[in-house]
């Protein structure tokens, strides 16, 4: 199958990972497997449209972008996202793939950069981490936590230390909106030391808390 279900096509800029800030356009598909208790993004679960890769890529190309990063929902729940990455890299842009960390991550294309959430308790879906993925990453790549409060914090520096993951890619700490206040989340940082980059989100300090790009 050479399409997808795409829930929007939009040009913007990064609010997270390394490209923070850059003018981006982002590819976000249809459907997710997990319920994320603070996911800004519920909209996508349903509804979209089918779209052909030729008809995406024409879209991106209308914007002559230099980064592109496909995400959701859960991009790599659509087999055909698999293409689709391959495509854009050869079109010669900078492609990301935003993924929640549930899915298998082999087969996606080498060039693509991959910004995988590691689950915590307080996303009420630890439990569906594939730990396994870690072994796709390398050092391009970056893994993100999102903290809820000090019990996720305790833990993320657990999974950090039993996974060496300072060593293998980089690493994100980003707190929760309205959950826990920035300044708390970058004090235990700085307390701890931790090699790890803190991040907020960029486009919701732009354009409000509704902003889910």
């Amino acid at each position: 199958m050479s399409r997808l279900r795409v829930s929007e096509i939009f040009y913007s800029l990064q609010g997270e990972s390394r490209s923070v800030g850059f003018p981006t356009v982002f590819v976000r598909l249809t459907g997710c497997p997990l319920r994320c208790g603070y996911c800004d993004t519920s909209y996508a679960f349903k509804g979209g449209g089918w779209m052909e890769i030729p008809e995406i890529c024409d879209q991106v190309e209308a914007y002559q972008p230099r980064h592109v990063t496909v995400t959701g929902g859960e991009p790599l729940a659509q087999k055909a996202v698999l293409p689709l990455l391959s495509r854009l890299c050869d079109a010669g842009y900078e492609v990301s793939l935003e993924t929640s960390g549930s899915m298998d991550l082999r087969g996606v294309d080498s060039r693509v950069v991959m910004v995988m959430d590691i689950k915590t308790p307080g996303s009420g879906e630890a439990g569906k981490n594939r730990w396994e993925n870690l072994q796709q990453l390398s050092a391009k790549d970056q893994i993100k936590f999102v903290i809820c409060d000090r019990k996720d914090y305790d833990w993320a520096k657990a999974k950090m230390r039993e996974h060496q993951l300072p060593e293998r890619v980089e690493v994100l700490f980003s707190p929760v909106q309205g959950q826990l206040a920035p300044a708390t989340l970058a004090d235990w940082i700085l307390q701890d030391k931790l090699p790890v980059r803190f991040q907020l989100q960029l486009h919701k300090i732009l354009w409000g808390d509704e902003a889910g790009r």
